[in-house]
């Protein structure tokens, strides 16, 4: 393995110093959850085997539609993208794979990327194509849509992008291509709102049938933007329809952020599970749309509440059940790697504490009809702090007890800036 990013004298050195108060929490905690008949030693070995993507576009600075300020130290190509995840993973150490975007992160060498991964402590999750930009020398304009455009060799176009992303993922070590599109419409009139979910079905269904046979195909809807007036794929009721068409590998991908605000997002879950098709989910938060914020940040209860219905999810799985979790940012303001962090944290966390919820109380709860007490079974989970099983599950895998700490003790941003070119300024998040 070549040198990880972060100096593992440094995160030793400050687990020390932490090392007693953590221990004194963590035997506190684990008392107290006996008590409930709850060990904490297997509630971390479960948080020990829990794992969450992150993209390789989150190691960057996000943008508005207006403007993006980029920080000194950012990544400008693959490589450095995963300089800087692996400082995530080796941190945090719930982050061992990485989501790459095409053609953003484009190599000549897949195989001696994969490699460079390896070395990184790091390998490959989930492919994700880009129809919703032209690229320098593209032939045909995804300006009135891709896999639904009225034009069809733009659909071949589109296809044969996505047909290459599951080729490079292959190479990768990747199983899943996640597929979303901007297309749709601005105005009432534009297109026949039946005709552009045909031609996107006619158009998916051969991206379907390159998959290899172990591969899914995750459908990611959203409401709105680029397209404000209609989406072709627009929520999960079209997300799911779309997918039993499509056949046994395709499947449903929640964004926390696609959906109209105050949707109840966990009952979308339950949903998608009872017919077999939750595929996985883009952990982020919104305040008023799809607004990209850090996980947790906004509504940290809901995102309980949707690990909540994973967990139910585990009692009485489904075929194929393997939800892929990513996390999906905008960091418009702070430093990515610090918001990464963070998330990850707060993801695990919510992890946890829906571990944590007594099933059987809340099972009774349900089955007799008591409103409150079955509120107060998920109450009680949600109320406990489990950092020190998070910190503890960190500190055995090699981690940092306070990542965010370690991260900034270790210079690594100032010294990346040293070493890096700047990233011009502009719009988006590329």
């Amino acid at each position: 393995m070549t040198q990880l990013p972060i100096s593992a004298d440094l995160i030793a050195d400050r687990n020390a110093v932490h090392l007693e108060a953590l221990e004194d929490d963590y035997g506190a905690l684990g008392r107290k959850l006996a008590r409930a008949g709850i060990d904490i030693d297997a509630v971390k070995a479960k948080v020990a085997g829990f794992s969450v993507a992150v993209p390789s576009w989150g190691a960057g600075r996000g943008g508005t539609r207006f403007a993006k300020f980029p920080i000194p130290g950012e990544p400008t190509n693959i490589h450095e993208k995963l300089e800087d995840c692996a400082v995530i993973q080796q941190l945090g150490r719930t982050t061992p794979r990485v989501s790459p975007h095409f053609p953003w992160d484009k190599v000549s060498d897949y195989k001696a990327l994969r490699e460079e991964a390896a070395a990184l402590g790091l390998g490959f999750d989930a492919v994700n194509s880009n129809t919703f930009q032209d690229q320098p020398g593209q032939a045909h304009t995804y300006a009135n849509g891709s896999l639904a455009a009225q034009d069809a060799a733009t659909r071949a176009q589109a296809v044969d992008h996505n047909i290459e992303c599951i080729e490079i993922g292959r190479q990768l070590g990747s199983k899943d291509i996640t597929v979303w599109v901007g297309d749709g419409t601005n105005f009432p009139g534009q297109q026949d709102l039946g005709r552009s979910l045909d031609r996107y079905l006619e158009a998916a269904s051969q991206v379907y049938a390159a998959l290899p046979d172990d591969w899914r195909m995750l459908l990611e809807h959203k409401m709105f933007e680029p397209a404000f007036y209609s989406t072709v794929i627009s929520d999960w009721g079209s997300s799911i329809l779309a997918a039993q068409e499509l056949g046994p590998k395709a499947k449903c991908l929640v964004d926390l952020g696609h959906h109209a605000p105050n949707v109840n997002i966990e009952q979308i879950v339950a949903r998608l599970h009872r017919f077999g098709k939750l595929g996985g989910f883009h952990f982020n938060d919104s305040k008023y749309g799809d607004d990209d914020l850090d996980s947790g940040s906004i509504n940290p209860h809901q995102l309980f509440l949707v690990f909540n219905e994973l967990a139910e999810a585990e009692l009485n799985p489904r075929e194929g059940f393997n939800p892929s979790y990513m996390i999906d940012q905008s960091h418009n303001v702070t430093d990515p790697i610090e918001s990464m962090l963070s998330s990850a944290e707060t993801i695990a966390q919510c992890y946890a504490k829906a571990a944590l919820v007594d099933r059987d109380a809340l099972h009774g709860a349900q089955e007799a009809n008591d409103t409150m007490m079955a509120f107060q079974t998920l109450r009680r989970a949600y109320n406990t702090d489990v950092a020190p099983i998070l910190a503890m599950a960190r500190l055995e895998a090699g981690g940092a007890i306070d990542v965010l700490e370690a991260y900034r003790l270790s210079q690594y941003r100032s010294r990346k800036a040293q070493e890096r070119k700047a990233v011009g300024r502009g719009a988006g998040i590329v």
